[in-house]
């Protein structure tokens, strides 16, 4: 086994010890915003009541730069409603459709905010696409924790398995706990496909290769989507499905579908698409770990609308 092996065959190790029953499955809940189209998760471990939340969402109204909590006070109730105690606020990637509540979850309820350590390359690239001055740290230090490719967390008895899936950007993350995948922006539900791959720094032959070795974890591991647009001809949001289901059903990624041909789909279809509502203002909050930049000398924060230049 090689080291670039050595992350997946231990999340699949970890999957296994929930599927044959030597572990409670930790328990899931989802909160969807139908704003954003967004789901967030908390997760936790029922032995101890030790919980995780996965890409939470702080609203926001474009049209008057008003800010709200009501996604985020959803989680706050259930995390009180039973009784839990949060150890992780996790982020899979700097999100381009939804600004994160992360520092409000940690001020709300504790815990520490982590996201994969490629978060320097994003603020790198955003950073001169918004002209940030020398004050916009570039290194990840926003942020509580870094993570690479394999590392691990602990959520009550529950091992969380850190696994780096660069393509929708270079920066994305998926999250192993027990057997729950969260697989943040790699794919969606089988019958909506994949995400794109054309934002700074996305590769479509990244993605399928970063897709493929998620499918490589075991059929019954349950998957847990970060957004659903509701595909035609189904009636409702959906959001949790399994690993086997992607494999053997994804429209974009399932089975026999190459690497070329995936590449070419992906390509052209992506091509086809505009760019997401929030992409300017959640990319310079979510680079600052869910916060808003510095006010200026009069008081009022401001964000920055660059105009040709995405």
């Amino acid at each position: 086994m090689t080291a670039a092996d050595q992350p997946i065959e231990r999340a699949i190790a970890v999957a296994r010890e929930v599927i044959d029953g030597r572990l409670a499955a930790p328990v899931v809940e989802g909160f969807f915003d139908p704003e954003t189209f967004t789901v967030s998760y908390v997760v936790h471990d029922p032995a101890t009541k030790r919980a995780a939340i996965v890409d939470s969402v702080w609203n926001f109204d474009e049209a008057s730069g008003r800010t709200s909590f009501e996604s985020a006070d959803s989680i706050v109730a259930y995390v009180a409603e039973h009784g839990l105690t949060v150890d992780w606020v996790l982020e899979t990637h700097a999100h381009a459709d939804h600004l994160s509540a992360g520092p409000y979850l940690q001020q709300k309820l504790g815990g520490k905010l982590a996201i994969g350590k490629e978060i320097t390359t994003i603020q790198g690239v955003f950073g001169k696409i918004f002209n940030e001055g020398t004050e916009f740290a570039r290194d990840g230090s926003q942020f509580d924790r870094l993570l690479a490719d394999g590392d691990e967390l602990a959520v009550g008895e529950q091992i969380l398995v850190a696994l780096h899936v660069p393509g929708h950007t270079p920066a994305d993350m998926a999250f192993l706990i027990g057997d729950a995948l969260f697989v943040g922006d790699t794919m969606f539900m089988p019958d909506y496909g994949s995400a794109r791959a054309d934002f700074p720094g996305g590769c479509a032959r990244q993605l399928y290769r970063s897709v493929r070795r998620l499918m490589r974890l075991p059929d019954e591991t349950r998957a847990f989507m970060c957004h659903d647009y509701k595909a035609p001809g189904r009636e409702s949001f959906a959001w949790e499905t399994t690993i086997g289901a992607e494999r053997t059903a994804n429209v974009h990624l399932h089975e026999g579908v190459s690497e070329d041909d995936f590449v070419a789909m992906r390509t052209a279809r992506d091509k086809t698409l505009g760019m997401p509502k929030l992409i300017l203002p959640s990319l310079q909050i979510n680079m600052r770990g869910g916060r808003l930049p510095e006010p200026e000398d009069n008081g009022v924060r401001y964000l920055k609308l660059p105009i040709d230049s995405l």
